[in-house]
C-alpha cells in the first residue's frame, strides 16, 4: 500500500514538472512524384525529419504535375497553401508572375539565417528559375533533360555496334533500317515529343523556339516555331511515321513500353526514365546524346531541361518557414543529391553533388549517367537554349500535341501545324501578358 502510495505520488510529482519537449511544427510538401519516385520523396522527407526534432516535412502526393500545381494555386486563394509546392517547368511563368503568393527562396533561407549562394548551383539548372533581376525564386528539385536511349541487344542482332550509338539524325535512319530489316517493329520512338522533339530540338540546334529569349526577356514574347528547322524535322517524323523508322507512342512517356518490350529499340526519353527502364527491361541499354541535323550545325548546343522546382508559398507563421529552409538545405547538401541523382537517373542540381558524385567513382562504373549532365553543360547557353518562359505553357502544349498529332497522322503538314500553334499559342501569351500586366498595376 505504501509502494502504492509512494508511485502515485512519485508520477503526480513529475507530471507536474515544466516540460521543455514541444511538439515538432508541421511543414506541408506537396509534389507530383507518384510510384518508386513518390516512395524515394517519402524517404527524403524521413530522413530530414529524423535529422532534428523541431519540425516534421508531411509529404502528399496531389496527382501529376498539371493538378498539383491547380491545387496549390486552389489552396493559396482559399488561404491555406502548402508551405512548399513542386510546379512542373512549364509552370514557371506562372509562378514568376504571381510573386504575392511566392517568397524567393534566397529571402526565406536569409531570413532564417541559412546560408544560402545561388552560385553554388549548376547554372544551366538554377538559371531557368532565376528571374530577370538576377534572384533565384525556386530550388531546382528533380530537373531532367533528355537523351537517346538505345537497346544493345538489338545492336547486336542487326550488325550494328553497341557501343557506337547514331549520332545524327541521318545515321538514325541509317541505323532504323537495319533494325527493321533484322525483325524488330520500328526503329525509334519518343516520349514527351513535344519537349524532345520540338522545343529541344530548337535549342539543340541553337534555333529560337520565340522572340524575347523564348520569354525569358520579357512578357511580350511570341513563338517562332515555324520556321525551316522545326518544319523539316516534323516532316521527317510523318514521313518516318509511314515507313516504320518512328513509331508514335502516345502523350507523355505512354510510348516507354516500346523501348521496354523491344519494340523500337531507339527511344528518346527524360534523363530521369533510367530508372524505370533499368527496372523493368531484361536487356542492356545504353544512353548517348541527342541526334542533331549535321547539315543544319556542325556541333550541337545544349539542350534544356524538364522536370521541376520547389516554390515556397506566401501565408505562413515566420517560425515555419525556418524549417522550410532548413529542409531546402537538407536537400540540396551534396550527399542528399548525389544521392538523389544515381537513384533516378535526374540531375544533381549543386556542382559539390557532382563533383562528390565523379569523386565516388560512380561515373566509371556507370558512364551512361554522365551523358545527361555533360550534353547540358558542355556550352555555354546561348538566348535559343536557356529554356522556355511561355505563360500558359501548360495550354500551349496542349495545342502544339493536337498538331504534332495532326500531322503525324497526315492529316496536316508540318507547316500548316506549326503555322496553326503559332496563330493560337501567339494569342494565349497575349492573353497572359494583358492578365500578368494587370496584376502589376494593382501592386
Amino acid at each position: 500500500m505504501l509502494v502504492r502510495l509512494f508511485l502515485v505520488v512519485y508520477f503526480v510529482g513529475i507530471l507536474s514538472l515544466p516540460f521543455s519537449v514541444h511538439a515538432a511544427e508541421d511543414i506541408q510538401w506537396w509534389h507530383a512524384m507518384g510510384g518508386k519516385l513518390g516512395e524515394k520523396v517519402n524517404s527524403l522527407a524521413d530522413g530530414f525529419n529524423a535529422s532534428q526534432d523541431g519540425f516534421r516535412v508531411v509529404p502528399v502526393y496531389k496527382g501529376n504535375y498539371a493538378e498539383t500545381m491547380t491545387a496549390g494555386i486552389a489552396a493559396f486563394r482559399s488561404k491555406r497553401p502548402p508551405h512548399i509546392l513542386q510546379v512542373f517547368e512549364v509552370g514557371t511563368a506562372t509562378m514568376m508572375a504571381a510573386r504575392r503568393a511566392i517568397r524567393p527562396i534566397g529571402e526565406v533561407m536569409a531570413a532564417a539565417g541559412e546560408a544560402f549562394d545561388a552560385d553554388e548551383y549548376i547554372a544551366s539548372i538554377s538559371g531557368y528559375y532565376t528571374g530577370s533581376d538576377g534572384e533565384m525564386l525556386s530550388l531546382p528539385f528533380n530537373s531532367s533533360t533528355p537523351v537517346l536511349y538505345y537497346n544493345k541487344n538489338a545492336f547486336k542482332k542487326a550488325g550494328l555496334d553497341p557501343n557506337k550509338p547514331p549520332k545524327t539524325w541521318q545515321q538514325v535512319v541509317d541505323y532504323s533500317k537495319k533494325l527493321l530489316a533484322a525483325g524488330y517493329e520500328c526503329g525509334f520512338s519518343t516520349a514527351w515529343i513535344s519537349w524532345i522533339h520540338l522545343e529541344n530540338l530548337a535549342a539543340w540546334h541553337n534555333t529560337p523556339f520565340g522572340t524575347k529569349e523564348n520569354g525569358f526577356g520579357g512578357l511580350d514574347s511570341r513563338l517562332l516555331l515555324n520556321g525551316e528547322l522545326l518544319v523539316k524535322h516534323l516532316t521527317k517524323l510523318a514521313v518516318w511515321e509511314k515507313e516504320k523508322i518512328f513509331s508514335y507512342g502516345g502523350r507523355r512517356n505512354l510510348g516507354n513500353s516500346k523501348f521496354i518490350t523491344a519494340t523500337c529499340p531507339m527511344y528518346t526519353e527524360s534523363s530521369a526514365g533510367y530508372a524505370g527502364f533499368k527496372a523493368a527491361a531484361d536487356f542492356d541499354f545504353g544512353i548517348s546524346e541527342l541526334p542533331y541535323w549535321s547539315d543544319v550545325v556542325e556541333s550541337p548546343q545544349n539542350t534544356i531541361i524538364g522536370g521541376a522546382s520547389l516554390w515556397v508559398m506566401a501565408g505562413h507563421k515566420e517560425s515555419e518557414y525556418r524549417g522550410v529552409a532548413q529542409f531546402l538545405k537538407y536537400l540540396s547538401s551534396p550527399a542528399i543529391q548525389a544521392d538523389w541523382h544515381q537513384s533516378t537517373g535526374y540531375l544533381p542540381i549543386t556542382k559539390a553533388a557532382y563533383e562528390l558524385t565523379k569523386q565516388s567513382g560512380y561515373y566509371q562504373k556507370h558512364p551512361d549517367m554522365e551523358v545527361a549532365l555533360r550534353q547540358m553543360t558542355s556550352s555555354a547557353p546561348t538566348s535559343n537554349s536557356k529554356g522556355l518562359r511561355f505563360g500558359h505553357m501548360a495550354r500551349l502544349r496542349d495545342i502544339i500535341l493536337n498538331e504534332i498529332e495532326a500531322v503525324i497522322s497526315g492529316r496536316k503538314s508540318a507547316k500548316d501545324g506549326l503555322d496553326s500553334i503559332v496563330r493560337s499559342g501567339n494569342k494565349l501569351l497575349a492573353s497572359f501578358e494583358k492578365i500578368s500586366g494587370a496584376r502589376k498595376s494593382k501592386k
